[in-house]
């Protein structure tokens, strides 16, 4: 998996850290709050968008009054403390990471989520010496399923997409990765299991904890 490879980029959500769990809780309050019930396909149809474009999604499908900054600046504050006291890694990851370093294969951070919120949790686990780069897909004109962000890290980790290597936990995000012209290991997520064979049709790969990756 890793011959050839001079780079590992990381989606967060699903992939680095367990954290898909409580982003359908978050929309069911958050909802709740203008009377609105949670539709049961919202999940898949936000999927890979960035954190403006959900916001967007949410203020002009459910005509949300306040405005995108407000929008999100409620879902920080939601999810903050989640983030900060109650994410665990995924298993295996941290190792994973350190034999990365320990390597010199350079690493980064491609996320559909909010700056404030990844930072926050990267630092609240103690894995922000353990990337090269993180950046947000609010940093570029599209989100997942296209390549925009992934190409974005690739460049600023001065690293060839096709010597690039991608963990995506959804089939957007794995899409994306493909569509950069990088090799994609799809990472089992309980958020995307009912995915599961769709991944492993697209990714080049497949595990279900890092601790299978043999070197």
């Amino acid at each position: 998996m890793l011959e050839g490879i001079k780079a590992v980029i990381f989606d967060l959500d699903g992939t680095v850290v367990d954290s898909m769990w409580m982003w359908e809780a978050i929309d069911i309050e958050y909802l709740a709050r203008f009377g609105i019930p949670l539709p049961p396909d919202l999940q898949k149809k936000i999927s890979g968008m960035s954190f403006r474009e959900t916001a967007v999604y949410f203020k002009e499908t459910f005509d949300i009054p306040d405005s995108l900054d407000k929008i999100k600046s409620d879902w920080n504050e939601m999810a903050m403390d989640k983030y900060c006291n109650e994410v665990p890694l995924k298993p295996g990851v941290l190792d994973f990471l350190k034999k990365l370093k320990e390597r010199g294969i350079k690493t980064g951070i491609a996320t559909s989520n909010s700056k404030e919120l990844a930072f926050a949790v990267l630092d609240a686990l103690g894995l922000r010496p353990y990337f090269d780069e993180v950046h947000m897909s609010c940093e570029v004109r599209t989100g997942k399923p296209a390549p925009d962000i992934y190409l974005l890290v690739a460049d600023y980790l001065k690293v060839a997409p096709e010597q690039c290597l991608v963990f995506e936990d959804i089939s957007e995000g794995i899409q994306a990765g493909k569509a950069a012209g990088m090799k994609v290991c799809g990472v089992e997520d309980d958020f995307s299991a009912d995915y599961r064979e769709e991944k492993k049709q697209m990714a080049d790969y497949y595990i279900t904890h890092y601790d299978e990756i043999v070197w």
